[in-house]
């Protein structure tokens, strides 16, 4: 015979319930004289924990047979119904039984009333309904703390495998627009072009590195951003200025890698960028420790040829970290996107929360 597997809850309520229903049951069958004489307490006492255990294990079966059969969750109530009514005759035939085995051997102080019977039968109906709400809400309960642990997982698996996917982006999207520099300067400059491109390996080689990291810190994205700048200023000379202003103390700071260079190129994709209309862009933080990114504005008359990624992927990556977005402002004059910098004790919650 096949029995459930218990959980500690089951044996706690067994441990707490059975003696609790077996001293009513006798009190209710016996009256006041099962509490008053000690061979009366014991003898039924013992009597009725054989067979009441007994009946658990039968009840024990009725259970895993609405369990097996029932498998959908949204099958409880019927599954519910069909185990109470299962238990209840069960339980009833046991309290039947217990009562003819008190009469035939003769238990001291027992006298047969079937009122006290019919008594004993009503409250133990009442006790199995209890029992199988309190079972049914305890089954249900871990259902829903499962499904909410499958749904989680397959939520933080789509994150992370779209957050790969947007870091995967950038790498094409940053050498496209590189290749493209370079092309031209090769025509324009062969020397300019033989510069560019030993400041693009330097470029790379951070590209290479951080192309696995959910964030990196803000010294580390810093340091790259002058090194794209001077690959920037190879083409465009005095034309294109940066300047940089953040506060001491927030260096270990955190942000999606490449968040700068995206910022900075766009900057320079999309505005005029020449010696008598030079641009300007400034990376700095405000009162509040967030990183600003602005630029003087300066639109093209036509518009410049992109492949859709940009600001959409940054604030994209912030939503897939679970950060507040970045604030994109145009006041006219200048473009500024404000960026959340994240403090690394909550990064790495952060990063926990976005991986399965």
């Amino acid at each position: 015979m096949k029995s459930l597997s218990y959980s500690r809850y089951d044996w706690l309520l067994q441990i707490f319930v059975l003696p609790l229903y077996i001293g009513l049951l006798n009190w209710i069958l016996i009256g006041d004289a099962y509490w008053r004489h000690p061979t009366t307490l014991l003898l039924a006492t013992g009597i009725a924990f054989a067979e009441s255990f007994l009946n658990w294990l039968i009840n024990n079966q009725v259970a895993h047979y609405t369990n097996r059969t029932f498998t959908d969750p949204r099958q409880y109530l019927k599954r519910a119904i069909i185990r109470y009514i299962g238990t209840a005759i069960t339980s009833s035939v046991n309290v039947s039984l217990l009562y003819g085995v008190y009469w035939a051997i003769g238990l001291p102080n027992f006298v047969a009333d079937p009122v006290r019977l019919g008594f004993a039968i009503l409250y133990t109906l009442v006790i199995v309904a209890l029992v199988v709400i309190t079972y049914e809400g305890i089954e249900s309960y871990d259902y829903w703390q499962q499904s909410r642990r499958e749904v989680d997982t397959l939520n933080k698996a789509q994150l992370q495998a779209q957050l790969d996917a947007l870091r995967q982006q950038v790498n094409p999207h940053f050498l496209f627009n590189s290749l493209n520099a370079l092309i031209s300067l090769i025509e324009e400059d062969p020397r300019q072009a033989g510069m560019f491109a030993e400041e693009l390996s330097s470029v790379y080689r951070y590209l290479l590195r951080s192309n696995d990291a959910s964030l990196v810190t803000l010294a580390g994205e810093l340091e790259f951003i002058n090194s794209y700048y001077h690959l920037l200023r190879t083409r465009h000379g005095d034309a294109l200025t940066l300047v940089t202003r953040i506060e001491p103390g927030l260096d270990a700071c955190q942000l999606p890698p490449l968040t700068l260079q995206l910022l900075v190129e766009n900057a320079v994709k999309h505005n005029v960028v020449l010696p008598d209309l030079p641009l300007t862009i400034t990376i700095a933080t405000d009162d509040q420790r967030r990183l600003v990114v602005s630029n003087s504005l300066q639109r093209k008359p036509s518009r410049a040829l992109s492949n859709g990624v940009g600001l959409s992927n940054i604030l994209a990556k912030y939503q897939m970290l679970g950060q507040p977005a970045p604030l994109i402002e145009d006041t006219g004059t200048h473009f500024r996107v404000t960026l959340p910098l994240l403090q690394p004790a909550a990064t790495t919650h952060s990063l926990a929360e976005s991986r399965p």
